[in-house]
């Protein structure tokens, strides 16, 4: 492939498969496209985008944005804010309604990018992310006239109200393993309430985030949405410490948002974090039958690589059962298709890049090395064969774990799952709690009295229960403990988390009756 020289910025080409030519990306700022801004004598500068199912093969550029993309941003969403907040809600309802629609017009598109951008399986996981995205587009149009305060019932010479208000300029700072998705957790909720919005794309998945930027470009004002590509410790943080940024809203890492809470709360601005998770799935002994196998492969994320902050990665069998479900998920699991992600046989893609393969497979040599640990599937990444041409790591299942050991502590990120046999469930309980993450869990049981009991114990911000998906727009996400703070995903989480409260008391003037 030949790269592309610093011409002025072409149009994306948005046709794309893994053999098209370079094209260099733009950034979006104040509603046009740009690069980044030249410093010194030095000139703009380009990061390349990598395929993750063909190792170091680059499919694209982007800018390489810094510090003066970052004001140049800020200052943009800044300018248009007080119109965008001043628009009445049915405006900006329209707005949203009007992205959704060509978002979903162009939603193969979208899912074939995201199978490039990502590796993540077109079929499995690309496509039913950019349905996701379409959905909450949706929902937040929907529910844009839910912006609204409280009357306070004070005596006939007092108006006593609230009003809800926009924060001001929101930074939503977007992961690799599923960026559409997770920008459309902060996009439109920020919108709906009047915000203006930096997309941060991540470093090594940025094009569908460009892509919708100019979606989004075409039917807001600008400068109300704009996109910035380039390293997280330039932009992020720039970001995070810019003074007119209102809040921050990440999602990644615990160890990342650790330092960008302690950059936004340095000047106390707002913040959301969504963050890892090491999440417990339980299964009781009354549990087995074919829906729970196809569950508990749902849960565990593997077709998305184990590249979710909500993979059910502990997986607890009763020992009744352990043997059972075992044989039974080691058969499911080792039949997937693991492959070209823009293959439509493909259950399972690429992991994203070199650092996240070489770091699981540092996790699958420890397991195989752990004592008393067995590996009943997987294990190893591939040594043979045409997986070789990318970050390829086929389903990996250990049995015979116990909750302390690093495998089950450590959010892996892979497509690893770690399996732990239990037998009372006050003690299954507490293993599932003691961790420090607390995003998800899983339940499974027929018994009513068990899947509740349990469910309502876990710490844990998201339980599902007989299923390992269940998530749809209007219901809130987000973590206990280092799993993050606020919510996302619903009405109460848009409310909280991008409008602040103005209480109003006005004393009126009374009127002792007719005077002629």
């Amino acid at each position: 492939m030949t790269q592309t020289t610093n011409n002025p910025p072409a149009a994306p080409h948005t046709g794309m498969n893994a053999d098209s030519p370079v094209t260099d990306w733009p950034m979006w700022i104040d509603g046009r496209q740009v690069e980044a801004q030249q410093v010194g004598s030095q000139a703009p500068q380009w990061r390349p985008v990598y395929n993750p199912a063909r190792r170091e093969a680059v499919i694209a550029r982007v800018p390489a944005a810094g510090p003066a993309d970052v004001d140049k941003a800020v200052a943009a969403a800044l300018r248009v804010f007080p119109e965008w907040r001043a628009l009445h809600f049915s405006g900006r309802q329209r707005a949203l309604a009007r992205i959704a629609d060509e978002l979903e017009e162009r939603s193969e598109e979208f899912a074939r990018l995201t199978a490039l951008d990502t590796g993540n399986a077109l079929r499995t996981q690309a496509r039913p992310e950019v349905l996701s995205m379409v959905s909450l587009f949706r929902y937040f149009a929907g529910v844009a006239g839910e912006v609204k305060g409280a009357t306070l019932p004070a005596g006939d010479d007092q108006l006593q109200y609230t009003r809800l208000e926009p924060l001001g300029v929101v930074a939503c700072i977007l992961p690799w393993n599923s960026p559409l998705m997770i920008a459309s957790f902060k996009i439109p909720a920020a919108l709906a309430a009047g915000n203006t919005v930096i997309m941060k794309a991540a470093d090594d998945a940025p094009l569908t985030i460009l892509l919708l930027a100019e979606v989004c470009n075409r039917h807001l004002p600008p400068g109300v949405v704009n996109a910035l590509t380039g390293r997280g410790s330039v932009i992020g943080a720039a970001l995070a410490d810019h003074p007119d940024v209102a809040k921050v809203s990440f999602t990644g890492s615990t160890e990342v948002g650790r330092g960008v809470a302690r950059q936004a709360g340095e000047r106390l601005a707002h913040m959301s974090l969504e963050l890892g998770g090491k999440n417990p799935s339980i299964v009781f002994p009354d549990a087995v039958d074919d829906e729970l196998i196809d569950g508990l492969l749902l849960a565990s994320r593997f077709t998305r690589q184990g590249q979710s902050c909500t993979a059910g990665s502990r997986l607890f069998l009763h020992e009744d059962i352990h043997d059972e479900v075992m044989d039974k998920l080691v058969a499911r699991l080792g039949a997937l298709k693991v492959g070209d992600p823009l293959d439509e046989a493909t259950d399972m893609g690429a992991v994203i890049n070199n650092k996240q393969f070489t770091q699981i497979s540092s996790y699958l040599s420890e397991g195989r090395s752990t004592p008393g640990m067995t590996t009943a599937l997987g294990g190893e990444a591939p040594s043979e064969g045409p997986l070789l041409a990318g970050y390829y790591h086929l389903p990996t299942i250990f049995s015979g774990a116990k909750n302390e050991f690093r495998l089950a502590q450590e959010e892996i990120f892979g497509p690893v799952l770690v399996a732990i046999p239990w037998h009372d469930t006050d003690d299954v309980v507490r293993m599932a709690n003691d961790t420090h993450f607390g995003l998800a869990a899983y339940v499974w049981s027929h018994n009513l009295d068990n899947a509740l009991n349990t469910a309502h114990r876990l710490e844990a911000g998201w339980v599902q229960v007989n299923q390992g998906g269940g998530q749809v727009a209007g219901q809130s996400y987000g973590g206990y403990k280092q799993s993050g703070l606020g919510r996302e995903v619903s009405l109460e989480g848009m409310l909280a988390g991008f409008t602040q409260t103005k209480q109003i008391n006005v004393k009126l003037r009374s009127h002792g009756g007719l005077h002629v």
